[in-house]
């Protein structure tokens, strides 16, 4: 056991998993949770490794793309973090089953290799699984987005944040106000 950054116990009771050649360590993180109304990760073990590789296979990109084409797959419910893509595009250029690519810009762009197209083809029903899930986060985002809703709701925040902090709500006021949001909300909970 040993203490990582900011004095995190790294051991089998703390959380995570490193790879690296024939070399692995893994620990679970209790309590942790990853992004809003998720109690798990969204990719476990070499999910990440195989859906980056699918997605290279299907366009030779670099690591932000792959980023943003993942975020536009779940409309924006996950993006996985760039300490995470860029560490496991190492591990898959090591692996051969990708390789960089000649580019016109500084940043490194990858191929799919022929190891890579067989480890796909391998592993055909996994990235199939996985596509769909990403695909379901996406479709149950649309489904539950309530973009304007949420506009609303920030109007509302930003209104009466603003009147507040300038003193402008006399104690009646402020009971009316708090009156019209519980009638409001009343409303909404009634609504078919």
């Amino acid at each position: 056991m040993f203490h990582g950054m900011h004095g995190r116990e790294c051991g089998p009771r703390s959380g995570g998993r490193w790879q690296r050649g024939p070399f692995s360590v893994s620990w679970e993180m209790h309590g942790e949770r990853h992004g809003p109304g998720r109690g798990r990760r969204m990719f476990d073990g070499g999910e990440l490794r195989l859906v980056l590789l699918k997605l290279i296979a299907d366009e030779t990109r670099h690591g932000y793309e792959l980023i943003r084409a993942i975020e536009d797959m779940t409309g924006g419910a996950y993006a996985p973090s760039p300490g995470v893509v860029y560490p496991t595009l190492a591990l898959l250029d090591e692996m051969g089953l990708i390789a960089e690519q000649q580019s016109d810009d500084a940043k490194k762009r990858f191929a799919v290799t022929e190891d890579g197209r067989k480890h796909l083809e391998e592993n055909a029903e996994q990235v199939a699984e996985l596509m769909a899930r990403l695909e379901a986060v996406g479709q149950h985002r649309e489904r539950t987005d309530g973009a304007p809703i949420r506009r609303a709701m920030g109007n509302l925040r930003v209104a009466l944040q603003n009147r507040l902090s300038k003193g402008e709500f006399s104690e009646e006021t402020l009971h009316d106000v708090a009156a019209l949001i519980d009638e409001v909300a009343q409303k909404i909970e009634r609504l078919r």
